[in-house]
């Protein structure tokens, strides 16, 4: 198996959060050439990484 399939997305984490705020975090994201998607899942490794928690794709 390849690396990548290795490490494919299949799992959904559904969170509910303001529209604004919402609206307001997506923009930033393309402002920053990155999508929303992606800052929270370096955010969820960040997070388990500061509580000795190393996520599975470090």
């Amino acid at each position: 198996m390849s690396a990548k399939k290795a490490k494919k997305k299949n799992s959904q984490f559904i969170v509910r959060i303001n529209d604004q705020e919402r609206a307001e975090f997506v923009n930033l994201c393309e402002e920053l050439d990155t999508s929303a998607a992606r800052e929270v899942r370096r955010f969820i490794r960040e997070f388990m990484t500061q509580h000795n928690r190393p996520s599975s794709q470090a």
